[in-house]
């Protein structure tokens, strides 16, 4: 018999805060975290984009008091996962039964820039080698997994820990994201022309592209019931992942691949459109992307759920935007209340969706996650409150 897959304890590091609280609030106040940078060493022209503030990350790390030095990167994680450990004191990370799993798209990528190279060992390049030092540095003595498939990676790794719970092969995991803003990830969007010059408008008629940012999300998954506090228990139900093969980087332009993640997700679950009660969307607010999910949310029945994006608060952080939007819907499930979409004003796609135009109280059971990524990925993820 297959266990559940329980989530007890999340975090979220952003602009916006150090925890997935602060985060929230500020989200219920629809305030954003991405800002104009006229010049920087992001770019060398003005950029949109939410960056987490280097002397308060520095100050929240030295509290931590640690002999070692770590990378940016890893002090988000390690930030990240700590926070969680406090929520729940019962998890153990040194036991063999608890994984931990690192979602990313670029790791240490920072290391390549002139003012960071030999700092650190060239390993610490590889994204095995930050799953070592990350399980090192928490003396847990399994290998960590990491999930690097574009833009779906927060997703998939959350799936992938439900799964390895549900066929008792741990008992605790623990997936963390994150992902950093540099100049090479902020030069290879340009390089698409996808990048916008103001805080993005997710489906809005006006978008013109994304806006970038760099966060770190985690989530501590559990099939032991006796690690659940509180009287609401969150279930991650199902999930699905999918390829449309249709471009290196383009979309699908009938929603195909997203549509049979979205349908698989729903099947594992045994419910239908009409039982789905809020869906957070990919929502990058470019020209493609946002078409492309008009029609798979259309294609399955879903138009008339209500739908956010929340990249218009965090911009695109890649590799921790799976994790840390699930968390958000995590929170709006337990405090009923539904994100307006920051800067969403007037409908751009061509098949009608039921946006959240500003934050509003509502019953939410449930929560459907959905996600899409370069390569043609898709995947769909359900929470449900117990």
């Amino acid at each position: 018999m297959k266990k559940n897959a329980y989530i007890i304890a999340d975090n979220i590091i952003s602009p916006l805060g150090f925890t997935s609280v602060e985060n929230f609030d500020k989200l219920k106040s629809m305030q954003t975290g991405v800002k104009r940078w006229e010049t920087s060493a992001l770019s060398s022209e003005p950029v949109c984009a939410a960056v987490i503030e280097s002397k308060q990350l520095f100050a929240e790390f030295s509290k931590l008091k640690l002999d070692k030095t770590f990378t940016r990167l890893e002090q988000l994680l390690i930030l990240s996962i700590s926070d969680t450990l406090k929520q729940n004191p019962s998890v153990d990370i040194k036991s063999p039964k608890t994984l931990i799993v690192l979602s990313t798209t670029k790791g240490n990528i920072d290391l390549l820039s002139e003012e960071e190279k030999g700092k650190f060992d060239k390993n610490r390049l590889f994204l095995w080698e930050t799953g070592n030092i990350i399980a090192s540095h928490f003396n847990n003595p399994n290998q960590t997994i990491i999930v690097s498939n574009a833009c779906i990676s927060g997703v998939l790794a959350i799936i992938l820990g439900k799964r390895l719970l549900e066929e008792d092969t741990y008992d605790t995991i623990i997936v963390s994201g994150a992902d950093l803003m540099t100049h090479f990830v902020v030069s290879g969007f340009q390089s698409f022309k996808a990048v916008s010059n103001e805080v993005c408008k997710p489906y809005d008629v006006s978008r013109d592209g994304i806006s970038l940012g760099e966060a770190c999300g985690t989530v501590v998954l559990t099939n032991n019931e006796k690690l659940i506090s509180g009287s609401e228990k969150i279930l991650v139900k199902s999930g699905s992942s999918s390829n449309d093969a249709n471009h290196i980087s383009g979309p699908s332009r009938t929603g195909d691949g997203l549509i049979l993640a979205i349908e698989k997700t729903l099947q594992e679950a045994s419910l239908k459109s009409s039982d789905i009660d809020y869906i957070s969307g990919h929502g990058t607010a470019t020209l493609y992307n946002d078409e492309m999910e008009s029609q798979a949310i259309t294609g399955t029945g879903l138009q008339n759920v209500p739908m956010n994006s929340l990249k218009s608060y965090f911009g695109h952080t890649l590799g921790a935007a799976g994790i840390v939007e699930s968390i958000i819907g995590i929170h709006s499930m337990k405090n009923n209340t539904l994100i307006g979409t920051y800067n969403y004003k007037e409908p751009g796609v061509t098949k009608p969706l039921n946006i959240i135009k500003e934050t509003k109280t509502a019953r939410v059971n449930n929560c459907l996650k959905t996600a899409a990524g370069f390569g043609g990925c898709n995947a769909a993820v359900l929470f449900i409150k117990e």
